[in-house]
């Protein structure tokens, strides 16, 4: 029996390796495709709903997204509603809420002002709110006992527009719509953790604890396990990689929509918000905070040791430590997020943040969401000494790639697959059909 040579294979099924999947399955002529998932099930780790603030980033209300930024990431989240809206259940994976960024205090009213001027051309949908207009949509951001509360407040907002997504369950949907091209070889290789990748002759072989998988060409979209993986193979050796955790609060459900925060320009982590929670009925979820965590994955100790392969210290990782906290702002920052993980000192601690959405937050208000909040791999560049913001791709020319920390997350997925897709094409030689990839995501 002749041994199975896929012509692709995918290394983590979350999002991103599963969008690839549909890519490949649906708009190539690429015939034998593997997915390699080291899981019982597909987007169990940071694609899971637990794990993630949820959020089709959009560019409208991220302050801290230049103009240009804004306008590619409104293009990949167009590219997520336009596949959603192809499903019959899409109710069940991308929902509509309002949406705003809250400006409180005249210098961040000013700031987002200025902001919508630069930006309705663009988002033509976006709104400026002014403080009674808020509390029209979100009466408890604004609203005191009855009294509307004393700070300046302005919003930017949209209204009626897809912001959020399951991705788990869009995950899913990858998968099923790609397996209904029965006239496709996929395989999907779940409960398969890859040990190592082998490179010889033009092949890579996938070694797992019970099987190898052979393929012509390999994308590996594993977080920060694709750069544990790349640097088995030598690749990417100048790269370490500093995971940052999230942890997330509920409270009853404060807020009909979503409500984010002005950036702190000076500190390269999310600010907080609130909206609801999509998985949990009759729950506003407010966060992140951004715990620095030495494990690949929040909720599994096993991958401490393989984050110790990973950050490779050394001086340099040592001086992007050091500019880090000389900072005040960041190690001001770092060092509340540490107290935010302290029982019985953390509802009371990110109380106070949150008031800057909810003023009324009472204590009692607010629980700890135990088992939710995910990982994100940042990068530090060690040529540079840099901490690496947004996404990150190793290829060594060899026919493989390596993806790790996509930007803004979750949804960019079929941003990146496309771009993947079209790699891989271009090694084996294959046809794309642009007509109709550009009919259903890009119309």
């Amino acid at each position: 029996m002749t041994e199975q040579v896929h012509d692709v294979a995918i290394i983590g099924g979350g999002v991103c390796g599963t969008a690839l999947l549909y890519l490949l399955s649906e708009y190539t002529d690429i015939q034998h495709i593997a997915l390699v998932e080291k899981y019982d099930d597909v987007a169990k780790v940071n694609s899971h709903g637990r794990n993630n603030s949820q959020t089709l980033h959009c560019g409208d209300i991220e302050t801290n997204y230049t103009l240009e930024k804004a306008a590619r990431v409104k293009a990949a989240a167009e590219m997520v509603v336009n596949f959603a809206e192809t499903l019959d259940d899409h109710d069940k994976v991308i929902f509509k809420y309002p949406k705003m960024v809250l400006g409180v205090g005249e210098k961040e009213c000013q700031q987002l002002r200025e902001r919508f001027e630069k930006f309705k051309a663009v988002f033509t949908t976006m709104q400026l709110l002014e403080k009674e207009q808020i509390a029209e949509i979100e009466p408890n951001v604004i609203m005191v006992d009855g009294k509307m509360r004393d700070e300046p407040c302005v919003a930017l907002a949209v209204l009626d527009e897809y912001s959020a997504v399951d991705y788990h369950q869009l995950a899913q949907r990858f998968v099923q719509e790609a397996s209904k091209n029965t006239d496709k070889g996929i395989s999907l290789c779940l409960n398969s953790h890859v040990e190592n990748i082998i490179e010889k002759d033009g092949l890579f072989s996938i070694v797992t604890q019970n099987q190898v998988i052979k393929a012509r060409t390999v994308v590996v979209s594993a977080g920060g396990h694709s750069l544990l993986l790349a640097q088995q193979m030598g690749y990417g050796l100048e790269y370490s990689c500093l995971p940052v955790a999230g942890s997330f609060y509920f409270t009853p459900p404060l807020l009909k929509g979503k409500v984010y925060t002005v950036q702190n320009d000076k500190l390269p982590f999310a600010a907080v918000h609130g909206d609801p929670d999509v998985l949990v009925e009759g729950k506003t979820r407010f966060g992140p905070t951004a715990l620095l965590l030495p494990m690949l994955e929040r909720y599994n100790s096993k991958t401490f040791v393989e984050f110790l392969r990973v950050l490779k210290l050394d001086r340099r990782v040592f001086k992007v430590f050091w500019d880090l906290f000389k900072v005040s702002d960041i190690r001001n920052y770092i060092f509340k997020n540490f107290l935010f993980e302290v029982p019985g000192l953390r509802r009371w601690l990110f109380m106070r943040d949150a008031r800057k959405i909810v003023p009324s937050l009472k204590l009692e208000d607010v629980s700890f969401a135990k088992g939710f909040g995910g990982v994100r791999p940042q990068l530090i560049d060690k040529k540079s000494s840099k901490l690496m913001l947004g996404e990150a791709k190793i290829n060594p020319g060899t026919g493989i790639v390596f993806n790790m920390t996509p930007s803004p997350g979750a949804t960019s997925c079929l941003e990146n697959a496309e771009l993947d897709m079209r790699f891989v094409a271009g090694r084996l030689g294959a046809k794309i059909d642009d007509a109709r990839l550009n009919a259903v995501l890009h119309k």
